[in-house]
């Protein structure tokens, strides 16, 4: 028997995603199928990712992830600005709130059309990792921003081969079993870069990524690069400022700052035997 499921689409910087509302727990059933019916972009919805927002006892809601093929994602910055905006416009949330994600409690502060969200501490910088190729080897640094990242610097961030060689990366041996995202990252100034990201869990590459973001800004801080804070400018055109202050190789007080927005909502019918929608209506 089919379930109907209302849900929101909405984007962050580009980086889009498929919202749904469990505030009262009705939505009974699994995230990870859910994911790949609704993020199809040739047959559903189409996004990024999924967000399910549902009750937390220590913060305004918690948040669940799961990437476009059903696996259940780390943090996601731009993901959670979204359903920050999401909460505030619903009434769950005032324009400062709290929300559960990942045994984390986050922090996120909307303004206007703009979120400003407070993010984990990084962890795991290495620098100077050399992955063979078939053309040679290529260096790369790793920092976890609430997920994995590998951070590569080039000149030609026009010309780079994002999908090749991020999925050549994303699955190499030394980043098993959880892999990493991969991010391609020019400098623009002394406080700006550009970057394309492969996102794991999409397996290409998006408009946006927050986490990802974040990891350029702070790569580069740490590299000498760039000085906080740092403007992202994504692949969407948009841009993100990622807030940080530095101490020797010690980061803390990361925000990841950008747009929202709330784009449709809309109404499916699910089947949870085939694992497909069987009808599907977008409203304004």
């Amino acid at each position: 028997m089919a379930i109907p499921i209302r849900f929101i689409k909405c984007s962050g910087a580009g980086n889009d995603f498929v919202l749904i509302d469990n505030m009262d727990g009705s939505v009974a059933i699994g995230g990870a199928e859910l994911a790949v019916a609704l993020c199809s972009r040739p047959f559903g919805v189409g996004a990024d990712g999924l967000l399910i927002m549902e009750k937390s006892h220590r913060a305004d809601f918690a948040m669940k992830y799961y990437n476009a093929d059903g696996s259940y994602g780390g943090m996601c910055g731009n993901g959670g600005r979204c359903i920050a905006m999401f909460a505030f416009r619903a009434g769950y949330a005032g324009p400062s709130m709290r929300f559960d994600a990942l045994d984390t409690v986050y922090s996120a502060e909307i303004a206007g059309s703009t979120v400003r969200l407070r993010m984990k501490d990084p962890s795991g910088f290495r620098t100077g990792l050399r992955f063979p190729l078939d053309r040679g080897e290529v260096e790369a640094a790793f920092l976890d921003t609430g997920s994995p990242h590998l951070v590569l610097f080039t000149a030609d961030l026009e010309q780079v081969d994002v999908l090749g060689l991020g999925k050549t990366l994303r699955f190499r041996p030394e980043l098993a079993p959880e892999g990493a995202n991969v991010n391609f990252v020019r400098r623009e100034g002394p406080s700006e870069i550009a970057v394309r990201t492969y996102e794991r869990g999409v397996e290409l590459e998006t408009l946006a990524c927050g986490t990802g973001s974040v990891a350029a800004a702070v790569v580069s801080s740490l590299l000498g690069h760039c000085v906080a804070p740092v403007t992202v400018r994504v692949r969407s055109g948009e841009s993100l400022l990622v807030r940080f202050e530095k101490k020797d190789d010690r980061v803390t007080d990361v925000v990841l700052e950008g747009s929202a927005h709330m784009l449709f909502s809309g109404n499916a019918l699910y089947d949870p035997l085939s694992h497909s929608l069987e009808s599907l209506q977008t409203l304004t």
